[in-house]
C-alpha cells in the first residue's frame, strides 16, 4: 500500500517550474518542456509504475495523444492503481485536462511529494518498455504513408531514367507529385489541429451551458421568471425557434399594415 501525503503551502518543497519539468524529465527519461505538457497524465502513469511495479498497464496509456478523450483515458487508469494503492488522493481530472499552468504546477507539486515518500531509492526505471510504447503508436501512426507506393515508383523511375530521356521526365513528374502529397498533407494536419481546437472550446461553452442549467433547475419551483425564460432558451429546438421567427414576422407585418392603415385615415380626414 502506498504511502498517503497531504500537501499545503507550509509542506510544499519551492520549486520553480523549471525545477519541477527538470525532475520529470531526469526521473523518467522525457524530454518535457512545460508543465501543460502533464495534462495528458501519461507522465503520472509512468511514475505509478516507478513506484508499485504492475499497478500500471503500460501497453493502455496513450503516450501519443492531443485529444481530451484520451487524456481522460489516461487519468482513469491512473485513478484505477490509485484505488489500488489506497491512495485518497482525488484526481481534478476535469481541470488537469483542460491544460492550465496552475492546475497543472498544484497536481505535479503534490505528486512529487508523493513520489518523494514512497520512492525507495531503487534506479531500474525501465525506460525501454515506455519507449516500446512510443515506438509502437509511432508506428501506428506512420504506417500507412510507409506503405505508400512512391517509395517503389521512385526506385523504378530512377532505374529508368538512366535509359531514356523521356523516362526522366516522368521522374520529375513523380517529385512534383510528391510535393504536392507533402502539401495535403500539411493542409490536413492543419485542419486536424482546428477540429481539436473547435472541439475542446465545443466543450467549454458546453460545460458552461450544464452549469448554467443546474442552476436553473434548482431554483425552477420557485417559478422567477428570469429563470423560467433561460431554460426556455435552454430546451428550444431548432423548430421552435423557427415557430418564433414566423410569429414575429407575422406580428411585425400586422404592425405596419396597421400603420400604414392609420396613416391613410389621418391624410383623408386631413
Amino acid at each position: 500500500m502506498a504511502i498517503n501525503v497531504h500537501a499545503t503551502s507550509a509542506t510544499l518543497e519551492k520549486l520553480s517550474r523549471h525545477d519541477m519539468i527538470a525532475w520529470v524529465n531526469n526521473q523518467l527519461e522525457t524530454s518535457y518542456t512545460k508543465v501543460e505538457q502533464l495534462c495528458s497524465g501519461a507522465a503520472y502513469c509512468q511514475f505509478m509504475d516507478v513506484l508499485f511495479k504492475g499497478s500500471i498497464p503500460l501497453h493502455k496509456v496513450k503516450f501519443q495523444t492531443q485529444l481530451e478523450h484520451e487524456y481522460i483515458h489516461n487519468f482513469k487508469i491512473l485513478q484505477l492503481s490509485f484505488k489500488k494503492k489506497a491512495v485518497d488522493k482525488s484526481i481534478p481530472v476535469e481541470k488537469l485536462i483542460k491544460g492550465r499552468f496552475q492546475d497543472n504546477f498544484e497536481f505535479l507539486q503534490w505528486f512529487k511529494k508523493f513520489f518523494d515518500a514512497n520512492y525507495d531509492g531503487r534506479d531500474d526505471i525501465d525506460a525501454s518498455k515506455v519507449g516500446s510504447n512510443l515506438d509502437r503508436q509511432t508506428k501506428s501512426n506512420t504506417t500507412p504513408a510507409a506503405k505508400r507506393p512512391p517509395s517503389s515508383t521512385g526506385r523504378n523511375t530512377a532505374a529508368k531514367s538512366k535509359s531514356v530521356g523521356g523516362i526522366v521526365k516522368r521522374s520529375s513528374n513523380g517529385t512534383a507529385n510528391i510535393l504536392v502529397v507533402n502539401e495535403l498533407n500539411s493542409k490536413l494536419a492543419d485542419l486536424n489541429l482546428t477540429v481539436q481546437s473547435t472541439e475542446k472550446e465545443r466543450d467549454f461553452y458546453f460545460s458552461k451551458l450544464r452549469d448554467i442549467e443546474v442552476i436553473c433547475q434548482q431554483q425552477e419551483a420557485q417559478n422567477i421568471p428570469a429563470v423560467m425564460r433561460i431554460l426556455e432558451i435552454l430546451y428550444a429546438t431548432e423548430l421552435n425557434v423557427k415557430i418564433t421567427e414566423e410569429r414575429n414576422n407575422v406580428t411585425n407585418g400586422y404592425a405596419v399594415e396597421s400603420l400604414s392603415f392609420v396613416t391613410t385615415i389621418s391624410s383623408v380626414k386631413i
